[in-house]
């Protein structure tokens, strides 16, 4: 018998030698070709193989832009968070997430709220503040009431800022207190707060801040105390608030009138006829717009509704309800820490002698009509927009 035996295939030295030569060849070619051609960046892709490129924002807080962030990005380029868009020369970017006309920006510069922190113009920046207030309590006055001002403020402790309107153009006067020196001044002669509430509060503006005050400058304070108004706030979990009224002084509603039996109450019974619904104004949901307390995220909703022309705010009372759910519970009066209404016409007597009438008698007359205007804005944009979603709400017809 024959013997079958392993084939073997036996290369011949100068064959072995000729491929190691031709690898060697290979390498060093590769290599030329490698170093001879710049680095390829980002901004220099040709714009026609890469014009819009769809990225996902990633999250590094880094200035650069790795090599591995491109690929993960573009891994997911379906994603439509964020639209680089790359030519030549620069890359362009738009961030649909970003505040309205920042979204050429890249997210990690963006600020987009700020503050009334006061800041030095020297030193380091992150030294500036040795305390955040928490709170910030604003107050509309003229000069001529510096002595009530002066108390109320001192009510409030370091937690506050301190944010005074000035409607009659008097402000350096005010440095005779010491608070007035720390105190932010906002001057416009002939103006409500809540004209300076409109464009001075934007809730931007004031999100460090947990409540806002926005207080008229004729109340008595002399029983009243910031910091434990604060504490029955949030055991309450009121998220619109004001004081007890003082029963005897500058009452107009049964609902903001102080019980001297309890810390809060959220309800009230008033004349008959008055309330269609025990939990709508003015027997729940209500405060009145002299000394109203907001959470930051109330007043967001509430600084929405201001109209920028209806300066007196008549009507909004019956409106912030809109701003909270359950209303009837989030909002309420604090009967614990109680105010004084004293009535002093001092922002009526700004007004302009009309036709045989007094001052006071035209700024009347005007938050009497903005009260019927707020209204009807009201019903109007609710009837639009139930028109818009095609519905019919149950107090109306399809007439």
């Amino acid at each position: 018998m024959g013997t079958f035996g392993r084939s073997v295939i036996v290369r011949k030295p100068n064959e072995t030698m000729r491929l190691i030569v031709l690898t060697f060849v290979g390498v060093v070619f590769g290599f030329l070709i490698g170093i001879s051609f710049p680095t390829l960046s980002l901004n220099k892709l040709n714009s026609s193989i890469v014009s819009n490129i769809d990225l996902r924002y990633i999250g590094d807080k880094s200035s650069g832009f790795s090599t591995q962030a491109f690929f993960d990005a573009w891994s997911s380029a379906k994603d439509n968070r964020i639209q680089v868009q790359i030519s030549n020369d620069t890359s362009k970017i738009w961030v649909p997430s970003n505040p309205r006309g920042a979204e050429r920006l890249p997210p990690g510069i963006v600020a987009a709220e700020s503050d009334f922190y006061l800041r030095r113009l020297w030193g380091k920046p992150s030294e500036d503040l040795t305390i955040k207030p928490k709170n910030l309590v604003t107050f509309t006055v003229g000069y001529a009431q510096k002595k009530n001002i002066d108390a109320a403020v001192k009510k409030f402790s370091d937690d506050f800022t301190i944010l005074l309107f000035h409607y009659d153009g008097r402000t350096t006067e005010w440095d005779e207190f010491e608070w007035s020196k720390r105190a932010i001044h906002v001057s416009v002669q002939r103006q409500t707060k809540w004209w300076y509430a409109k464009r001075f509060l934007h809730p931007d503006i004031v999100a460090p801040y947990d409540y806002i005050f926005i207080w008229d400058e004729d109340l008595g304070v002399e029983h009243f105390n910031a910091v434990e108004y604060i504490r029955l706030v949030r055991k309450y979990g009121l998220e619109i608030s004001q004081p007890g009224l003082e029963p005897n002084k500058g009452l107009t509603w049964q609902m903001t009138k102080r019980r001297g039996d309890r810390e809060v109450h959220k309800e009230t019974e008033e004349k008959p006829g008055w309330c269609t619904d025990p939990h709508l104004p003015p027997c729940a949901a209500f405060v009145e717009i002299m000394a109203p307390v907001f959470s930051r995220d109330a007043w967001r909703c509430v600084w929405h509704m201001l109209q920028n022309d209806l300066v007196h705010g008549w009507g909004l009372d019956f409106a912030l309800r809109r701003c909270v759910e359950p209303a009837h519970e989030k909002i309420g009066v604090v009967d614990s820490q109680w105010i004084v209404h004293q009535t002093v016409p001092s922002l009526g007597n700004q007004g302009q002698a009309e036709n045989g009438k007094a001052p006071w008698q035209g700024v009347r007359e005007r938050c009497k009509k903005e009260w019927t205007m707020f209204r009807l804005r009201i019903e109007n944009a609710e009837k639009a927009l139930y028109k818009e979603m095609g519905i019919v709400p149950l107090n109306t017809t399809t007439d």
